[in-house]
């Protein structure tokens, strides 16, 4: 079975505000390496560290992979690890923020075997690095998309 790393990172100017997600594949034992980033006018960081998982998740072409999924975001990797997002999933998601995201992430996540990893953020990671690197200039682009779940799932 092939085995993929999926390095993230989101950031948020304002938080509210302009806000961007980076993310690294890796195909382990293999020179593939994949980057892409995205930045949106008005939204969260929780929101990008999320996500920057999902999106990398989606460009999976094969879904019989592994994933470890590398990130600095304890929101993303407690919800997933220590199994929040499932309850909040079963109680339908009640006052629970970005449930936009968590249903898109559940659809992808299920499709795939993924492990998620906290590293620490900011902390000469060179992959974490460049997904930050990656988040902040999507920032700051001239022409930000609109992220639409936002406004809509403000609890």
């Amino acid at each position: 079975m092939k085995q993929v790393h999926l390095y993230t990172d989101g950031a948020a100017s304002g938080n509210p505000g302009p806000g961007g997600f980076g993310l690294i594949l890796e195909l382990v034992g293999s020179q593939y390496k994949k980057e892409w980033s995205e930045g949106f006018a008005h939204t969260t960081n929780n929101r990008m560290e999320l996500l920057a998982v999902i999106k990398g998740l989606e460009l999976l072409k094969d879904p019989s992979v592994d994933v470890t999924v590398f990130t600095d975001s304890k929101y993303v990797c407690d919800a997933v690890e220590k199994k929040w997002v499932f309850r909040w999933q079963r109680e339908g998601f009640k006052k629970q923020k970005n449930r936009d995201l968590w249903e898109r992430f559940l659809r992808i996540y299920d499709k795939h075997e993924v492990k998620i990893q906290w590293i620490k953020g900011h902390n000469q990671h060179p992959q974490n690095d460049r997904c930050d690197a990656l988040a902040v200039a999507a920032s700051k682009q001239k022409e930000l998309k609109e992220d639409t779940g936002y406004k809509q799932n403000k609890v």
